[in-house]
């Protein structure tokens, strides 16, 4: 018979277990299947959420926060990638994966190839590399610092945002670009049609990241957009920008829904 003290621990094995196993709770909001690459981090300080290849500017004021991510060039698409929310989990390093746990991240910088450094040694964003790169407050919600490069999983899944999708206008007469922002559902925008009162629907271009562009002069005319993520769903915001709109501001219009 086994004495008491051995029966205990193992009685207690399954429950210290299940104590760090968080299922994750965005099964029902997966747009992918779960998928292999590898993270590592840069550590950030608040110029950091300023700025990248996305063109959101600053990371705070548009709800990104530190919860963020620089895509290799597999993944980024020349920008197509920006504003997509990935689920990512630390898998395989039991020495510095923190068990159970996941983070949800927004794509808003890239992390650019060097081509110094082969794919396998060195070149971590080389093509054809899936590669995460984490503010360390990210990083270190899934592993410890120590890990450096680490494989991981990841899955896309829906955005959750506060509020509207956000207009941020810029440009000058007839040169009209706007920056997207705040999108909810699959998070990123693949198509935009814009439409003032004095035309039909028209395509606008990616400038670059989740900025977009038109040679239209719109003054004294309400705006319009039609937004078309890479889910396939397309929402309507009539008149979101007034008549009379200024270069330089922002505005809310609906949200996508989830």
């Amino acid at each position: 018979m086994a004495p008491p003290l051995i029966l205990l621990v193992v009685f207690l094995l399954p429950a210290l277990a299940a104590g760090h196993q968080h299922p994750s709770s965005y099964g029902s909001s997966a747009l992918s299947e779960w998928r292999n690459a590898k993270s590592s981090y840069f550590a950030a300080d608040p110029g950091d959420a300023i700025g990248g290849a996305c063109g959101f500017g600053d990371l705070g004021k548009h709800g990104y926060g530190m919860a963020t991510v620089g895509l290799s060039t597999a993944l980024f698409e020349r920008g197509a990638a920006c504003g997509g929310c990935y689920e990512v989990k630390c898998v395989e390093d039991l020495k510095y994966c923190l068990p159970g746990t996941s983070i949800v991240v927004t794509a808003t910088n890239f992390c650019p190839p060097n081509y110094g450094f082969p794919a396998d040694a060195g070149g971590v964003c080389n093509p054809p590399n899936h590669h995460f790169l984490l503010p360390i407050q990210a990083f270190e919600k899934i592993a410890l610092w120590k890990a450096g490069v680490m494989p991981i999983q990841y899955r896309r899944v829906k955005c959750l945002r506060e509020g509207g999708v956000r207009f941020s206008v810029s440009g000058k007469s007839f040169f009209f670009t706007v920056l997207i922002s705040n999108v909810g559902g699959a998070g990123d925008v693949r198509s935009v049609k814009i439409k003032g009162t004095e035309s039909g629907w028209l395509d606008m271009g990616r400038n670059w990241g989740q900025i977009w562009h038109i040679n239209l002069d719109l003054t004294g005319q309400p705006v319009s957009f039609e937004l078309t993520s890479s889910d396939g769903t397309t929402m309507t915001n009539f008149n979101v920008v007034p008549k009379d709109w200024e270069f330089g501001k922002t505005y809310t219009g609906k949200q996508f829904l989830l």
